[in-house]
């Protein structure tokens, strides 16, 4: 079951990546936003990732209390792991 929950960990925060990227361009989506919560459910995986969330984090504070929200919400779904 762990290589499940890995593998869409995985699936799931490049596709909010990608969606990023595609809202970078999009005026619908908030591009940004999505980098971000891509980033913070790649975080549980990298310590590249999770340094480089902290140093988002301490540059743009209130995009940071969005991508808590949702990293609960994945960990909640997924677990912790």
């Amino acid at each position: 079951m762990g290589a499940i929950k890995r593998i869409g960990l995985l699936i799931i925060g490049w596709l909010f990546i990608v969606l990023g990227i595609l809202g970078l361009f999009l005026p619908i989506l908030q591009g940004f936003l999505f980098i971000l919560i891509g980033l913070a459910i790649l975080s549980s995986r990298s310590k590249l990732v999770k340094s480089f969330l902290k140093h988002l984090e301490e540059r743009y504070p209130r995009y940071h209390e969005r991508v808590e929200i949702w990293r609960k919400k994945f960990r909640n779904l997924f677990g912790k792991d």
